[in-house]
């Protein structure tokens, strides 16, 4: 009797228990759409991002890849064949749905995102978190096939993404020597307060995504360092020099709105403490959630967009990194503490990497091209990315306006001159504009 019983007790148990799987049609009772779920996706993977202190480059590369595989799990929800990796270089093709098997493109589509972003970050445990909960925000359902086509099919465009990550040559740069810093005249010295090494000095040896070398967009090379008051060196270094005396209120919100340096140390006697914040490429995927949300974008469409936009950003990062430590300009601290005053900080903490070109006008201007072509230019949008960072927001009349007050805010911090940042717009709208042929013919 005592047998019969607790196996009675154990038969309730099991289906009383009995495991129902997230309905595959909406989400969050209908209350959110894909579209905010993907921006909660990117916006986890920012912070885990910002923990983590991954740099500029990395970062963008981190949110590139997990983007595109976003995309290609979902496009097939509209019957849509277009893939977006089929134009890229180096990926196998894409796996396709089978036919006679149900699927829900959403379900794969944060599945295919949360495989590769946690393969591609330490704190993979946070993401694997919000991942569970994104997926169990879904109503119930008894199709139980659906779920686990979905997720599986997640799974397979996220390994072809990963298969290409892994052949792109990022653990090849992990390896390398360390870069040595000479004593050259005109050459990149490492910055106070920290004389941190060079960050990622190999990064032109990443595989671009879309560009046919880290080269193909190459700026002229920056004017050549002379300090004769004539020189146009001397010009744009006095430039530097005399805004940094003379900030207004509107340049100092604006260079520090646009810092975005994923760690700044502060010294104060003997302790160093330091503040992380969101990389350039971190602020963009904001930027590009309030554009879509403003134009009420769908949600292959808002796919579509981050997809895209973070591809040319990754590529954008590679260019310009490859001018960096092709030209090795010397930043402006540099030359002002030794040739005019000893004691003079830029208004920003300069970055431990060469100046020329700069970094946020190349990005920028290749996302704002890419955003402007896709969405328009005549979108206004507020911009709250760096709330919870700085407890700051900004409105601007269009994407284009964002993109020069971003690259303007670098000469405003005092760690680019103006042909530094001028070049650099030229050589990211050149990255956007071939983006734009390619996916927006």
């Amino acid at each position: 009797m005592r047998i019969f019983f607790a196996f009675f007790l154990l038969l309730t148990i099991l289906f009383s228990c009995k495991y129902r799987r997230p309905k595959s049609a909406t989400i969050n009772n209908g209350q959110e759409s894909l579209s905010q779920i993907q921006q909660s996706c990117i916006h986890r993977l920012t912070n885990v991002i910002v923990f983590d202190i991954f740099t500029p480059p990395v970062a963008a590369r981190i949110y590139a890849y997990a983007n595109l595989a976003f995309y290609e799990a979902l496009h097939w929800k509209i019957n849509d064949r277009t893939s977006i990796t089929g134009n890229l270089k180096k990926f196998d093709v894409m796996p396709r749905p089978q036919a006679g098997k149900e699927y829900n493109y959403n379900l794969a589509s944060v599945k295919a995102f949360f495989s590769v972003a946690k393969a591609l970050v330490f704190s993979k445990d946070s993401l694997a978190i919000t991942e569970r909960q994104i997926l169990n925000s879904l109503e119930q359902t008894d199709k139980e096939d659906e779920y686990n086509n979905s997720l599986a099919f997640g799974d397979s465009v996220a390994a072809v993404i990963l298969k290409r990550a892994e052949a792109d040559n990022y653990k090849i740069t992990r390896g390398m020597a360390k870069y040595s810093v000479f004593n050259e005249k005109g050459k990149w010295q490492q910055t106070p307060p920290d004389y941190a090494d060079a960050v990622e000095p190999y990064w032109n040896k990443i595989l671009p995504l879309l560009l046919d070398s880290s080269a193909q967009f190459s700026p002229p090379q920056p004017p050549p360092f002379d300090l004769n008051k004539s020189s146009l060196y001397y010009k744009e270094l006095m430039e530097v020099y005399s805004v940094s005396k003379n900030i207004s209120l509107t340049e100092d919100t604006i260079a520090h709105y646009w810092d975005d340096n994923p760690f700044v140390t502060e010294h104060k006697g003997h302790l160093m403490y330091a503040t992380k914040k969101t990389t350039p490429a971190g602020h963009w995927m904001g930027i590009i959630s309030a554009l879509c949300g403003t134009t009420r974008a769908d949600d292959v469409r808002t796919a579509f967009v981050y997809a895209v936009t973070s591809s040319a950003i990754f590529d954008a990062f590679i260019s310009c990194w490859d001018e960096k430590y092709r030209s090795r300009t010397i930043r402006p601290i540099s030359v002002i503490r030794e040739n005019i005053e000893p004691e003079w900080s830029s208004f920003l903490q300069t970055p431990p990497f060469p100046e020329y070109t700069s970094g946020h006008s190349v990005i920028s201007s290749a996302a704002a091209e890419v955003l402007s072509y896709n969405i328009g230019n005549s979108v206004a949008f507020l911009d709250t990315t760096e709330r919870e960072y700085l407890g700051l927001q900004r409105s601007f009349s269009s994407v284009n306006q964002a993109a020069e007050e971003a690259s303007l805010s670098r000469l405003y911090g005092g760690i680019h001159f103006r042909s530094a940042i001028e070049k650099g717009q030229q050589q990211g709208k050149a990255i956007g504009k071939l983006y734009n042929t390619v996916f927006f013919k």
